[in-house]
């Protein structure tokens, strides 16, 4: 898929950014959770399955309280997810926490993706996707 802006990448969901700032997550009209995950913290496919693992605490701000507050709810939940996922050259300082709003990055999404949280502990969250029909 060609590479997306940031919000056009959600609005491909339906999904309208609380701020497009720093939110990096939203509610979707069908019910889904669009998030914004890094291409480097996924797994290759296994068994058909794509996992994706992160931590709440490699960054901070308004949007880490907002994506940790509404992925933590999605677990709970069980609620269907989508993936915005962010493609950037630059994830040394990405896993440093640095600031990336300033980092070189580009977007796409997985509209025959459906996925789900398949686990919270402490700080760091796994997500996994599947293929759909």
């Amino acid at each position: 898929m060609a590479s997306l802006g940031f919000a056009e990448a959600f609005a491909g969901y339906g999904a309208k950014l609380k701020n497009v700032q720093w939110s990096v997550c939203a509610d979707a009209p069908d019910g889904s959770l669009v998030v914004s995950l890094w291409q480097h913290h996924f797994d290759p496919p296994r068994n058909g399955a794509i996992t994706c693992r992160g931590s709440f605490a490699r960054w901070s701000g308004p949007g880490n309280a907002e994506f940790r507050e509404k992925v933590t709810a999605a677990f709970n939940t069980k609620q269907p997810i989508k993936v915005v996922i962010a493609h950037t050259t630059q994830t040394a300082e990405v896993e440093s926490g640095a600031d990336a709003s300033t980092l070189k990055k580009s977007f796409s999404i997985k509209k025959d993706w459906i996925g789900r949280v398949v686990s919270i502990s402490g700080d760091e969250y796994v997500f996994e996707f599947s293929r759909c029909s």
